[in-house]
């Protein structure tokens, strides 16, 4: 196990007008689970790729337990990859898929089928060693390509989205076995993902990257609630959070027709701010009782448990507002009132983007 610290950490391909990772600064934990998320483009499997020696560091460190990996050959780091494509050799068995690193690192013969036996166990692969990886489901493969990197008994494991080519119900079924097998083997990961809701099951703290800065790192709960600025707000959350033009009036604050009052704190924290952004979460809205807001519904996702009112705010027509609500919901084409529970608001500077208040 192993603690791994981005210091500045930056990485400039040729001919890029910016850099692709620029000034990260991270500190993970001894066996913490962390996940990289953002949309592409953002440096997220780039700055996964400088940890394993894949990219050059341009500027600035990477240390994994104090040692700086600078000029550190990848083979000499003590990580394992697990890549989005299983990359198994076809002709092998399981078993020898799993253990050719270790073979050609020339460990014995006995303490390969060892470790191998062991992984297998972990991975509930054992039935499955001598069979060839055209005999087994997405789910398996996957799962091979895990041993494969946990025989290797690394420092640290890198997964550059292990999971994309699984279908929807596979995707959710593994993502929660790597989880627990990480948390059962303590070994300290960095999971790389364009799948928010996929960070916010399994990472121990998320770091959201966006155009190769890091917006936030923090636990899934701080960034639900307590988002830094408004692009961290609008990605993380499903649906994401509503999110309005507003300004500051004497006694609240004025989102289309509605007028808010927040806490006074919030509104002591929202003078000298000229123009403002509500966010309240679907789940803060209440349909069930009038309210502020006037809403024209547009579409109705009905999920069984709970449904979705996708609407715009009067006033705003270009805004997108969506109200989670029960089995009982409005239709399209319906105009209705929903309340706001305003001990849930999100404040944000309109031109900076910057959270205000805390």
């Amino acid at each position: 196990m192993a603690e791994v610290t981005y210091d500045q950490a930056t990485c400039i391909y040729p001919g890029a007008e910016r850099p692709a990772v620029n000034a990260l600064e991270l500190a993970i934990r001894d066996g913490e689970f962390v996940v990289m998320v953002g949309p592409s483009g953002c440096g997220k499997t780039t700055a996964l790729r400088m940890l394993a020696g894949l990219e050059e560091i341009d500027d600035g460190s990477i240390r994994i337990d104090g040692k700086d990996m600078v000029g550190v050959p990848s083979r000499e780091r003590d990580i394992a990859m697990v890549f989005q494509n299983y990359a198994l050799y076809p002709s092998k068995t399981v078993g020898e898929n799993m253990g050719f690193a270790l073979k050609m690192q020339g460990v014995d013969k006995d303490e390969r089928a060892r470790r191998v036996r062991e992984a297998a166990k972990l991975l509930d692969l054992e039935d499955f060693l001598d069979r060839k990886p055209r005999n087994l489901s997405g789910g398996q493969r996957q799962r091979v390509a895990m041993g494969r990197a946990i025989v290797r008994e690394p420092k640290v494991f890198c997964m550059d989205e292990p999971l994309s080519n699984l279908d929807a119900q596979l995707r959710v079924q593994t993502r929660t076995q790597i989880a627990e097998l990480q948390r059962r083997l303590e070994v300290t990961t960095v999971y790389v993902t364009h799948d928010q809701v996929e960070a916010m099951t399994m990472g121990d703290r998320v770091a959201v990257m966006r155009l190769g800065q890091l917006q936030q790192f923090a636990s899934p709960t701080e960034l639900y609630d307590h988002p830094v600025n408004l692009f961290v707000a609008g990605f993380i959350g499903s649906p994401a959070m509503n999110r309005f033009d507003a300004t500051l009036e004497s006694g609240g604050i004025r989102a289309g027709d509605a007028l808010l009052t927040p806490a006074d704190s919030q509104l002591q924290a929202a003078k000298g701010h000229e123009k403002l952004v509500v966010g309240v979460r679907p789940e803060h809205l209440s349909i069930d009782g009038g309210g502020e807001l006037t809403i024209k519904v547009a579409l109705v996702e009905d999920l069984g448990s709970d449904s979705y009112v996708y609407g715009s705010l009067a006033g705003q027509p270009e805004s997108t507002v969506i109200v989670r609500c029960g089995r009982d919901h409005p239709r399209p084409g319906e105009v209705i009132k929903a309340g706001v529970d305003t001990t849930h608001l999100h404040l944000f500077d309109a031109a900076s983007g910057q959270r205000i208040g805390d």
